[in-house]
């Protein structure tokens, strides 16, 4: 990577993401934390909804937005609030780390342009071999990951 400046970007929000690494977003219950953890504390809904100035219903709605996906974050901090908890809010790479997930979009959009490329050789009989190709597209991901062009996302 060439802009050493992002380099580092990059290495200290992968450094700061490895704490999310062994979490597992299907270990949520079915029921959503709040409702299972207000359950396993046996607090009651007009309890909770006492502690978010809401009511019994409120605290319901809460739970039930938190299981289906449509609960806003604030609400969410509030509810935390409400059970003495702490909400820890934070991405995972899907690939391991932000460097990987580069790495490989890398290599996808350099195939897409070398392949791209080589058709239009090959159209024009100007056939490319494979080990070629396969270097070429190694130093155009290799390019990519160096410059990190705005297109590699497209």
């Amino acid at each position: 990577m060439k802009d050493l400046k992002q380099k580092l970007i990059i290495e200290q929000i992968d450094s700061k993401l490895k704490v999310y690494a062994k979490v597992n977003p299907d270990n949520m219950p079915s029921s959503g934390w709040v409702n299972t953890i207000r359950t396993s504390i046996k607090m009651t809904l007009e309890q909770m909804g006492s502690r978010v100035n809401t009511s019994k219903q409120g605290a319901k709605k809460v739970e039930e937005r938190e299981a289906d996906g449509s609960i806003t974050l604030n609400a969410l901090k509030e509810a935390a609030n409400a059970l003495e908890m702490e909400l820890v809010y934070g991405f995972k790479p899907k690939k391991g780390t932000i460097f990987k997930m580069i790495d490989e979009a890398a290599l996808k959009k350099a195939t897409e342009i070398v392949m791209r490329t080589s058709k239009t050789m090959e159209l024009e009989d100007q056939k490319v071999n494979q080990e070629r190709l396969n270097q070429a597209i190694k130093d155009k991901a290799k390019e990519i990951t160096s410059n990190l062009p705005k297109y590699l996302w497209d």
